[in-house]
């Protein structure tokens, strides 16, 4: 085994290539960011792969406000560890790691000790735009190395390449949590919404989990890909027959689509008792009666992501079912690319998600 802190001089803070966005509206362009001196319980990775999630692009474009630019997003994180701090006992130099939305947590506040760090109450610290508990803001995975507390770090298993494991850091813990949470598996009808980033993963794993899955989007233009994730049927909204025919068909529905959408019309798909779980982000607010959901006992509900044993648990699972995503690698040579991406992703033409090759940023 390496020494610690192998290759780098623990007093000194490091240097790396990163993409960041100077300004709401702005391209983003090569820079050199700072990444902290190794503290006891720091970890230094080395990025091959991050994915580009569309949180990413709401945060780059102020969507959601409170952004601090110049930024750099990033919380699809796959590489390899090239130094540790000196307190560091269950990562190693070269070990094959990942890193999520989060970078630090309290670990003593009762939803840290539960395995829920991304409910700590201090609160917790996310991978990119975010104060730090030290006041400085974070910068996330569109760069060649970054620093994480150990706790937040999980490990790639071997049966994971890094480009496909990258995206299972956000995507995959966002739709396993809720699938777990709420019970898919064998005799359970399950209905993904949207077919993109997070529905491909969502179909992949609740067919992995043993449910009969559906999926469902706007036309049939992905109905061949679903079948070929896992789904055995697809269901078109544009067919007003379909989506009548549906009504009390679900168990659990999983909407992963960052749009408004009639949550009612869905809300008629569910059985009673069944579950309606939102893991899209749209800037506009649902509307919604409660008669929809009084009536059968439904459940409208949200899930954000899941804790770091919960990460590592999708990760094995992913492992173990030969589950990755599905990606498009972008080479980031030229900056343009990435913006270009950022668009492709938002009009729904990426199959299925894009993983920046770390490698490629321009020096």
């Amino acid at each position: 085994m390496a020494p610690r802190g192998w290759g780098y001089p623990l007093a000194m803070p490091t240097v790396t290539h990163a993409l960041s966005v100077p300004a709401a509206g702005a391209p983003f362009e090569a820079v050199r960011i700072e990444r902290r001196d190794l503290r006891d319980d720091d970890v230094r990775i080395d990025i091959a792969y991050a994915g580009i999630c569309h949180s990413d692009i709401h945060t780059v474009r102020d969507e959601w406000g409170a952004a601090h630019y110049p930024i750099v997003t990033g919380h699809e994180i796959a590489g390899t560890v090239s130094a540790v701090g000196e307190g560091v006992t269950a990562i190693a130099v070269g070990d094959r790691v990942g890193v999520g939305c989060l970078v630090d947590s309290c670990g003593e506040c009762g939803p840290c000790k539960d395995g829920q760090e991304m409910f700590c109450t201090k609160p917790a610290v996310g991978t990119y735009n975010s104060r730090d508990y030290h006041g400085e803001w974070t910068a996330g995975g569109y760069s060649q190395q970054i620093v994480v507390t150990e706790r937040m770090v999980v490990r790639i298993p071997d049966a994971l390449s890094l480009d496909v494991a990258a995206p299972l850091l956000c995507a995959g813990i966002t739709t396993y949590s809720p699938l777990k949470r709420w019970g898919a598996g064998p005799g359970v009808k399950v209905a993904v919404v949207g077919v993109g980033g997070l529905g491909h993963m969502g179909v992949k794993i609740a067919a992995a989990l043993g449910a009969q899955v559906t999926t469902i989007s706007r036309t049939d233009a992905k109905a061949a890909d679903a079948m070929a994730l896992g789904a055995t049927s697809h269901l078109a909204t544009s067919d007003p027959g379909a989506v009548v025919a549906a009504r009390g068909s679900f168990d659990l529905i999983l909407n992963t689509v960052s749009a408004p959408l009639d949550m009612e019309a869905y809300l008629r798909m569910l059985r009673p008792n069944g579950a309606l779980v939102n893991v899209g982000l749209p800037s506009e607010p649902f509307v919604l009666h409660p008669f929809s959901v009084i009536g059968g006992n439904k459940v409208f509900t949200g899930s954000q992501i899941g804790g770091i044993a919960q990460t590592q648990e999708m990760l094995d699972f992913c492992a173990a079912h030969g589950i990755g995503a599905t990606v498009e690698v972008l080479d980031a040579s030229d900056t343009a690319a990435v913006d270009a991406a950022y668009d492709r992703v938002v009009a729904g033409d990426v199959r299925y998600r894009v993983v920046i090759d770390t490698a490629t940023i321009p020096g």
